[in-house]
């Protein structure tokens, strides 16, 4: 029916336009080209819509688009103006993440500051604590939990550093804010007076906790990999003690009677624990081919699993320390750096490898309270109280499941994830 309307040559060069109802016109101009309108009201002012060529646009759709410029106009809005809004949503670049953030501001501020080491350091800090754990996401969402989760591993640890950290993320949301990049009025959440100073101590009475050295958590994988190429018992101890996140000690005197292979657990007895309380530890399945390959060393349930070089006696504790820091430092010139070391160029220890652990479980998003659980670290509140309740060793297989799987080098990128806590 509307291919066969026509211009009415006795109009001339004005178009005509035929009502369908509801304000949609159908629009007739000369050599009959056809176009469809909206016609309504806002603030006492009358305007026409285009919505598009009849050629492309069929009358039921035609009909749709009116419905929808209708209920703009009922609330109030103009439809024209709707329609503008969208169009320049849709061709807005992505959100900047808080990490191109970061580099936007820097490089706008580095001409500034007295050189180029400057900013590479002013980067650096951000690079190493910030990005890993929230870079990707867009600047416009950070919130204070995200600070946090940046801070709070290393406030009383390096608590000059954790300082710097915090005043640098603050300084990137505010720039962010007046690029227009983060929502205008909206509070700092990285802002110490009135907010972070009542969550965290004050950088001044933190007392530095002297930390074992750790190797970063992305070279854990690469570790893992010269580690299996060690023989020995001491070497599959080191392995698992990495695999379980364990201390060394509970690992040393552990015993066969200590572990249920069929529910793949293993019960570590409190005096076993510096806590000195009960902890399961599940077992994935890295830890559990290692136990697989010992369990034909085994003497009887009361057996150590990793036994010493004497008749009944466990590792010691050198035999595993010694281990680590051969890989470290053996057969290296004096004076060069340690093979695997930490940030400070330290030689790593086993005892580091509990913050790898804590360091890729941040990275990838998994809950804090479970990382807790399976550190067995129970002088927090929430930690206390997940203990009250249950010790989520379920909620942990997963987890300990794809840590396995990261030091084996089977994942090789961690992608941070944002889950939702137990």
């Amino acid at each position: 029916m509307i291919r066969n309307v026509r211009h009415d040559p006795a109009k001339g060069a004005k178009p005509i336009r035929l009502g369908d109802g509801g304000g949609l016109y159908l629009q007739v101009a000369p050599g009959d080209a056809k176009s469809w309108l909206f016609r309504f009201t806002i603030a006492g002012r009358e305007r026409w819509m285009g919505l598009g060529s009849a050629e492309h646009v069929s009358l039921a759709e035609a009909r749709a688009l009116a419905a929808e410029a209708r209920r703009h106009v009922a609330a109030g809005r103009d439809p024209i103006e709707e329609r503008e809004r969208a169009r320049r949503a849709a061709a807005a670049p992505p959100p900047a993440t808080f990490e191109a953030a970061a580099r936007a501001l820097v490089a706008s501020k580095a001409a500034g500051w007295r050189n180029a080491k400057h900013a590479k350091q002013w980067l650096a800090t951000l690079e190493r604590h910030a990005f890993p754990l929230i870079g990707h996401r867009p600047v416009a969402d950070i919130d204070t939990d995200d600070v946090l989760r940046v801070l709070r591993p290393i406030w009383t640890r390096t608590p000059e550093t954790a300082s710097r950290l915090r005043q640098r993320i603050e300084a990137v949301l505010d720039d962010a804010a007046v690029r227009g990049w983060r929502p205008a009025g909206v509070a700092n959440p990285a802002r110490w007076r009135g907010h972070l100073a009542a969550t965290l101590p004050q950088p001044k009475r933190v007392r530095p906790v002297r930390h074992h050295p750790a190797l970063p958590w992305q070279d854990v994988p690469a570790f893992m990999a010269a580690l299996a190429e060690r023989e020995g018992i001491a070497a599959r101890a080191v392995a698992f003690t990495i695999l379980t996140a364990s201390r060394s000690g509970a690992v040393r005197l552990m015993r066969w009677n200590e572990v249920d292979m069929e529910a793949r657990v293993w019960i570590v007895p409190p005096a076993n624990m510096k806590a000195g309380r009960l902890h399961r530890v599940p077992l994935s399945d890295a830890a559990m081919a290692i136990l697989t390959a010992m369990r034909p060393h085994a003497r009887g349930p009361e057996s150590l699993v990793f036994p010493g070089g004497r008749a009944g006696r466990p590792l010691s504790d050198m035999a595993l320390s010694m281990l680590v820091r051969g890989m470290a430092c053996d057969g290296l010139p004096e004076g060069a750096p340690p093979r695997w070391r930490d940030a400070e160029g330290r030689a790593v220890v086993v005892h580091g490898f509990r913050s790898a652990f804590k360091g890729w479980s941040l990275a990838a998003g998994w809950p804090d309270t479970l990382s807790e659980l399976a550190l067995a670290h129970v002088d927090r509140d929430k930690v206390r109280a997940a203990y009250a309740r249950d010790d989520l060793l379920d909620q942990r297989r997963p987890m300990m499941e794809a840590w396995g799987r990261f030091c084996a080098g089977q994942e090789g990128a961690v992608v941070p994830l944002r889950r939702k806590a137990p």
